[in-house]
């Protein structure tokens, strides 16, 4: 379980600058992610050594350096999964137990088919990373033996005596799977909302019903295909580094999503309203996905020195980096519905927010550029991305959105002094 060291190249840098990035530049981004995985997976078992776990640590990583070594690809996608990394990471850091190492590898010889058998740390459930939740009687001992025998369709598990089958298309008697979309020939997305490390925040959502999923099904096709028609790049980046979806509580009555860089590869929202606004979700997230993955790799921005700064799209003032991802967002934002803007259904809608939201990155880059808090890699991030955007204002829109976007901004500009103002 060897990783790779953690580098992207200067074309896909100067490519990612721009706003986008293409393919090749997000697998870069991709690549350094499950290297990070490849790292804190081995430490986990190299520093179990005095845990009361550390002997059936040990052996769930044997047994799964071997299913790597027969089913690489196979094991590397569970590897990539975002929550089994944010429990890695939680883990390194002594806040999460090492024996969930061993449903990893029940996880991964549910995927591989392959027929093993391991103690593993159970209670009244027991999660399998990227597979499901079983459900367990409370009669177990803190430690059960637990066994996988592969069967058409997934696998049978026998813990404790009783025998369940972990179907990987639909739910079961004590067996709850996580499901997955088929949103295009190669593109699957799953529905994480059963891991407890699948989100970081507190308004996780619970598991959705089957009316829930369809609809969520529903959006999601209809948002590709947007994507793939009128945005391909973006469709192409989406495809490579967005693997999850998870239920968050909405915050209002729009459309609320957010991503995290402990779970690369997991966007959350609520639930969706409809194509074209999941598919602006899928835009606006993957550029937080993208900064977060390279300021991995890339120092960006001089260490926090305390001060804050306007956001245009913000009610609190904000630090520094986080003001250049939400400048990094908005030009997506901005990328996003420069595409629709002569469209018949959405063509006045779109031109008010191109309108707005390239001034507000526009604007937001002049103020990270003036910080002298930027490293010379962020300063030709910066720059890069202000280039794209001075390009994208010299576009014409109409007199009419121009002026709903000028107040639009006016007026955040104005509540946010209010609010930020020290009588």
């Amino acid at each position: 379980m060897s990783p790779s060291p953690h580098q992207i190249s200067s074309t896909s840098f100067s490519a990612l600058a721009t706003s986008g990035g293409g393919a090749q530049a997000v697998a870069e981004l991709c690549a350094a992610q499950e290297s990070k995985h490849r790292l804190l997976v081995p430490l986990i078992a190299a520093e179990a050594g005095t845990h009361r776990h550390a002997a059936l640590v040990a052996r769930a990583y044997e047994a799964l350096s071997e299913m790597e070594a027969d089913a690489p690809e196979e094991v590397g996608r569970l590897l990539r999964h975002p929550a089994l990394g944010a429990w890695a990471l939680s883990t390194c850091r002594g806040r999460a137990e090492p024996g969930r190492l061993a449903a990893v590898a029940l996880a991964a010889a549910v995927r591989t088919r392959t027929a093993c058998r391991l103690d593993v740390p159970v209670g009244d459930s027991l999660m399998l990373p990227s597979v499901g939740l079983l459900s367990l009687p409370g009669d177990l001992p803190e430690v059960a033996e637990v066994s996988v025998e592969p069967v058409a369709g997934g696998a049978e598990l026998q813990v404790g005596g009783r025998t369940y089958l972990v179907d990987l298309s639909g739910d079961r008697p004590g067996w709850q799977v996580l499901h997955r979309v088929a949103v295009a020939p190669g593109v699957t997305m799953t529905i994480d909302d059963l891991d407890p490390y699948r989100w970081p925040g507190d308004d996780a959502d619970g598991r959705l019903t089957g009316e829930q999923r369809l609809r969520w099904a529903s959006c999601l096709r209809e948002a590709w295909e947007i994507l793939r028609s009128r945005h391909r790049t973006v469709a192409d980046e989406v495809a490579a580094a967005v693997s999850v979806l998870t239920p968050v509580v909405a915050r209002s009555t729009d459309q609320y999503s957010a991503s995290a860089r402990v779970t690369f590869g997991t966007i959350a929202l609520s639930d969706p309203i409809d194509g074209i606004g999941m598919a602006l979700t899928l835009a606006h997230e993957l550029q937080h996905a993208k900064l977060d993955a390279l300021s991995a790799v890339a120092e960006l921005t001089l260490p926090d020195d305390g001060r804050r700064f306007y956001a245009p799209w913000r009610p609190d003032p904000r630090p520094l980096f986080s003001l250049l991802h939400g400048a990094y967002a908005h030009a997506g934002v901005a990328g996003f519905w420069r595409r629709h803007t002569e469209d018949a259904e959405h063509g006045p809608q779109a031109q008010v927010e191109f309108a707005r939201w390239r001034e507000a990155a526009y604007q937001a880059t002049g103020t990270l550029l003036d910080s002298d808090g930027l490293t010379e890699a962020g300063t030709h991030f910066v720059s890069a991305l202000r280039d794209t955007l001075g390009r994208w204002r010299a576009e014409p829109v109409t007199p009419a959105a121009a002026a709903q976007a000028r107040l639009k901004s006016e007026h955040h500009r104005k509540a946010w002094v209010r609010a930020n103002t020290q009588v």
